[in-house]
């Protein structure tokens, strides 16, 4: 490997490590300094920005913003908050698989934060350590996220194996895939958390603050406002999007147009449809459009635009400025144990603090070192490594709305709360979707 391979390499580390550092936009911000250098001052030549990818995101997040401007992820939440209490002795079971169902069918991870305090007096009311859903639950909510036919990590890995005219490989095989993977990891990581810490009838620090009077006394049930008057039917309206992506990805002759040698691509059917989603729901609940741009949703979709703008560009451009060096280096490694790329994506995703950003960014690389792309997408969860590193937002609010105090960093930092879970749910999937890959494909 060249001196000036290094030295590119040195810079791209350099701007990820920037954007880490700043997080939100800074991620894409950076990523375009990094660019820049690599343009400027080695001569290489930009690829193509990951359009599809950015407007495959911003089409299915402006449907989710409408539905919040709604009141449909409230809707949403309070259907979420019946089942984990219905079930208190096994909410240390039931609320990961509600983060993680409710996760899916939305395709963000902020749904879990109203969630939270329902899984903390839940679990504390029936004398259950709040740590155990409290931490799973959480880790669930991310690890749906790359199985989520409308999450923006999902449609990176869409808009790239598109890109790279992969066209037999999309949305029917990453959910065949990733669906059952992630799921089992979340159950693993379920049954795992059942024995973290002690009951807290046994645990002597939770005593202590309970007879001090540090901890509130488990909270009844209150009344809450009413729902917005479109909540419902936008929340109806959206899941029927949701549905027919599904379906026009697992049928193609669905996307087949009169005269037309093949379908239309997943990419352009999703902007489509996700875009018409957010207008008929507008027109549907009347709900007033400058409500739309402040929404968390849109926020945070605007963010991951940002972010696999720069990132995503910075590395695209590297790896095919480099192709010939780096993949004869390191190929016959991947191929021997193509697995092994995992540990590159989860680690990217500890500074990354986003699946998407990851995915765009890193599996380039995996393609072009000539790993299967049923493996690839097997190794699709191992991009979320967020937990890592306990300073991701919902890992802290997590924290927070413990009152308890099990939920926690410990005091060597890594040796937090969600580490167990994180590390069970992310290495069971990524084993499990290696083979169902092997099985089904």
């Amino acid at each position: 490997m060249t001196l000036a391979i290094v030295l590119q390499f040195l810079v791209v580390l350099a701007a990820i490590w920037m954007g880490a550092r700043s997080s939100g936009i800074g991620l894409g911000l950076w990523g375009a300094v990094g660019l820049m250098v690599l343009v400027a001052g080695f001569g290489i030549n930009p690829t193509s920005p990951p359009i599809d990818v950015m407007l495959i995101i911003l089409a299915v997040i402006m449907a989710a913003s409408v539905m919040e401007a709604a009141g449909g992820i409230d809707f949403l939440v309070r259907i979420a908050e019946r089942i984990i209490r219905a079930n208190p002795k096994y909410v240390t079971i039931v609320a990961p698989l509600t983060t993680w169902t409710f996760t899916f069918v939305a395709g963000t991870g902020h749904i879990v934060y109203p969630l939270l305090p329902v899984i903390y007096e839940t679990a504390h009311r029936s004398g259950i350590r709040p740590e155990r859903p409290m931490a799973v639950a959480t880790i669930a909510s991310q690890q749906a996220i790359t199985a989520s036919p409308v999450a923006a990590a999902t449609a990176a890995m869409i808009g790239l194996f598109a890109e790279k005219g992969m066209t037999q490989w999309g949305l029917p095989q990453i959910l065949m895939v990733c669906v059952p993977a992630t799921l089992t990891g979340v159950v693993a990581a379920a049954i795992v958390s059942m024995f973290v810490g002690k009951d807290l009838k046994d645990d002597p620090e939770y005593q202590a603050r309970l007879a001090a009077g540090q901890i509130p006394a488990p909270q009844a049930d209150t009344s809450r406002t009413p729902l917005k008057p479109g909540a419902r039917l936008s929340a109806f309206i959206f899941l029927a999007g949701v549905a027919l992506v599904v379906l026009f990805g697992f049928f193609p002759s669905l996307r087949q147009l009169p005269g037309a040698k093949s379908p239309l691509a997943m990419p352009i059917v999703i902007e489509i449809l996700m875009m018409s989603v957010a207008a008929i729901m507008l027109l549907a609940t009347k709900v007033d459009v400058d409500d739309v741009p402040k929404t968390a949703t849109l926020r945070a979709g605007v963010v991951a635009v940002i972010g696999i703008f720069g990132l995503a560009w910075l590395g695209d451009s590297f790896i095919a400025a480099n192709k010939d060096v780096i993949v004869p280096a390191i190929g016959d490694w991947a191929k021997v144990a193509p697995w092994t790329f995992a540990f590159g994506l989860f680690l990217a995703s500890v500074l990354l603090y986003s699946q998407a950003a990851t995915t765009r960014a890193l599996m380039p690389l995996g393609i072009a070192l000539g790993i299967p792309p049923q493996f690839l997408i097997a190794m699709f969860p191992s991009v979320n490594g967020y937990f890592f590193i306990p300073t991701y937002g919902s890992l802290i609010a997590a924290i927070n709305f413990d009152l308890s105090g099990t939920t926690k960093i410990g005091k060597y930092v890594l040796n937090h709360s969600f580490m167990i879970p994180g590390l069970v749910a992310t290495s069971v999937a990524v084993f499990t979707g290696l083979a169902i890959a092997r099985v089904i494909f």
